[in-house]
């Protein structure tokens, strides 16, 4: 039995996302294979070979897998199935795009965003936006999952030694191509990977109240800037920075949130945070029940005396 990891990245470096992966692979068997498709990504095979756990890194280098289009990632995945006895991906953009072609080439279900490996065919997943946690059984004889990357804990990324083995690319399948991609810059951490986030809510009230208090003691502890979902369709801040079960699902190691109420949609976004802080003026908001501190104050006071301290 041998498991197949999708790795995920820019062709230059291995993503975090990848090594959580990893991770939930190796709680289902020892014997984990990481693909790497993509252009000129030597360099990101060369890393997958580094992590500890991996056996055999596949590199499948080809102009077709610049941009990891579904439509020719799913037929190249599909070829190499026969081998594994599982195939996971994270539950990425990218991973939730092909990896359900790949079941359906291979008529076969597939569990989406597992959190827990509890055997070799059975496992955990959330539903109802994270308030109830489901216990899936899949029978099929290959079986194709998504991993939730913030259940698991990062692999070692440095101290393997697996080979690294070339494997036929394809051709471009003709069914799709790229147009472009507009990426934010940012000197601040990405939010998915941040260890720190600082999300402000609805009761900002403006950009400019976002720019002035959560953004200084973002920066000031390093890291990444979030929003609720309430904040975002006000305008306040771009959709990217949305965090919650229809943005972004992270749990980084601190938490702040600034005037976010704690509707169970941006509940099931952060809950698995490491240290939840929470600052509002309402004490029976709903973040408090999952808050490890609650502070019952006004963010505009609050917020400025915490940054100055720091």
């Amino acid at each position: 039995m041998t498991v197949l990891v999708y790795a995920e990245h820019d062709n230059q470096e291995l993503k975090p996302a990848t090594l959580a992966t990893i991770t939930a692979g190796l709680a289902i068997d020892s014997d984990v294979h990481v693909l790497v498709a993509g252009a000129n990504a030597k360099a990101v095979a060369d890393s997958a070979s580094q992590v500890v756990g991996v056996s055999k890194v596949l590199l499948a280098d080809s102009p077709a897998f610049a941009n990891q289009l579904a439509e020719n990632v799913a037929p190249l995945v599909a070829n190499l199935a026969p081998a594994y006895s599982h195939i996971l991906a994270p539950a990425t953009t990218t991973g939730k795009n092909f990896l359900p072609r790949v079941s359906a080439l291979l008529d076969v279900n597939m569990v989406s965003d597992i959190t827990k490996v509890i055997d070799t065919n059975t496992f955990e997943r959330p539903i109802y936006a994270g308030n109830a946690i489901a216990t899936v059984q899949n029978t099929e004889s290959k079986i194709i999952a998504t991993v939730r990357t913030t259940a698991f804990d990062l692999a070692n990324a440095t101290g393997g030694s697996a080979v690294v083995e070339n494997v036929s690319a394809g051709d471009d399948a003709g069914k799709s191509s790229f147009v472009k991609e507009e990426l934010a810059v940012s000197a601040r951490p990405e939010l998915t990977s941040a260890s720190i986030i600082v999300s402000g809510g609805r009761a900002l009230a403006s950009g400019e109240n976002f720019t002035k208090y959560i953004e200084p003691l973002a920066d000031k502890l390093g890291g990444a800037v979030g929003a609720s979902r309430a904040a975002v369709d006000a305008g306040f801040v771009p959709n990217d920075l949305q965090v919650g079960q229809t943005g972004k699902i992270v749990a980084p190691n601190l938490y702040i949130a600034v005037g976010i109420s704690g509707a169970i949609q941006h509940l099931a976004g952060m809950k698995d945070s490491k240290t939840i802080v929470a600052i509002n003026t309402d004490p029976e908001a709903p973040i408090a029940s999952v808050a490890d501190y609650f502070l019952e104050a006004d963010y505009q006071v609050a917020v400025p005396e915490l940054t100055a301290k720091l």
